[in-house]
């Protein structure tokens, strides 16, 4: 298999880092983090100008057509900068439900929007007994004579607060699953807003006798489940690759700091023991590359065979973020749980990290589950 990079994805890696670089410097993520979005807009019309929210869109839906490959390049620069844009949430989740689930005149009402950064969208799915089983869901949507009523409640929902759209779910006739857009700002839908560890917001939504007219229903009232986990699969492999990008940029400074921070007269990295420790480190990172780097070639697998791959690199990369984040700490002693440095923060985001979809031990017993010989340790 050849797995060198076109030379179009070369230009993304060049180009995405350079902007982060360039951008997301430890000033601006203080200043973002008193912002009530929990995000720049700026930056986000930006995005929309280099074209990376329309990356993964079709083009008859005026996107680029990209894939999962051209995704994971992408989120593996924004871990370095730790980017708090709704990226995940709106382009990675939101856009790939739409093409999915939604009508041809759903997509073409849609996704342009979310190409040109007119539209952010969030994915309101997780319930608090459902414990990261896509197929539980308690919230209920009734036809009425003028559409749909819901009711329901929703946890942990990313980027709730600055989403014009959210798409929720809910059962439907027969037990099926369905998908709704719902307005921001909808009769009897309230939220409450919380900063998420390791940067950005989300929020908790309730929905009380939520009245949508019939055409709030993505698509012709399938079972979304299957296109579910898919999406969810896919946006695993991109926080695959975003975790990366933080146990890459905390290995970095790592290695920057040991090599100035002296103790008895010596850097700490002429001590043997130190180079072990940023040994295994430099290991570990180069494991959870490849981990990220098989979910995303396996994005268009057959079903058993993604989910694998997905499941897999979840466990895997949660185990490896863990061990990075901790050395990291370590190694610079008192400053690595600091304000003055960063690596306090992007400890945190590990952290969220593994808490998205479910953690590692999850992700082992859904492997085995699903026909695997586990995953090696």
């Amino acid at each position: 298999m050849d797995l060198t990079l076109s030379d179009e994805q070369r230009l993304l890696r060049e180009s995405a880092d350079r902007f982060v670089n360039e951008t997301y410097t430890a000033d601006h993520r203080r200043m973002i983090a008193n912002d009530p979005l929990g995000f720049s807009m700026d930056i986000w019309k930006q995005f929309a100008d280099l074209g990376w929210l329309a990356l993964p869109i079709a083009e008859a839906h005026g996107g680029l057509g990209g894939g999962a490959i051209e995704i994971g390049i992408l989120m593996e620069a924004f871990g370095r900068g730790l980017v708090t844009e709704p990226y995940l949430s709106t382009v990675v989740i939101g856009a790939s439900l739409i093409s999915a689930c939604g009508t041809e005149t759903q997509k073409q009402a849609l996704l342009p929007k979310i190409a040109d950064g007119s539209l952010i969208l969030t994915f309101a799915h997780s319930e608090r007994q459902a414990r990261y089983d896509l197929a539980k869901v308690a919230t209920t949507a009734k036809r009425t004579p003028d559409g749909w009523r819901i009711d329901g409640q929703k946890i942990a929902v990313l980027d709730g607060n600055a989403a014009g759209q959210i798409i929720v779910s809910a059962h439907i006739d027969g037990g099926k699953i369905g998908l709704f857009m719902v307005p921001q700002g909808a009769a009897g839908l309230t939220s409450r807003d919380f900063p998420r560890l390791g940067g950005g917001r989300a929020c908790h939504l309730e929905l009380r006798d939520v009245q949508l007219p019939a055409d709030a229903l993505l698509g012709d009232g399938s079972d979304a489940l299957p296109a579910l986990e898919v999406v969810v699969d896919r946006a695993m492999a991109a926080l695959g690759a975003e975790a990366v990008g933080i146990m890459q940029t905390l290995l970095d400074q790592t290695l920057e700091y040991t090599k100035i921070r002296k103790q008895f007269g010596r850097p700490l990295s002429a001590n043997q023991v130190i180079r072990h420790r940023l040994a295994d480190m430099a290991m570990q990172c180069d494991e959870a590359r490849s981990m990220a780097l098989r979910a995303a070639l396996m994005a268009d697998a057959e079903p058993v065979a993604r989910s694998r791959a997905a499941s897999g690199a979840k466990a895997k990369i949660g185990k490896c973020a863990r061990f990075v984040a901790e050395q990291s700490v370590q190694l610079h002693g008192a400053m690595g749980v600091t304000e003055e440095l960063d690596i306090g923060s992007y400890f945190k985001r590990l952290l969220a990290f593994e808490t998205l979809f479910g953690g590692s031990a999850h992700h082992y017993r859904r492997h085995a589950a699903l026909g695997g010989r586990g995953v090696h340790v």
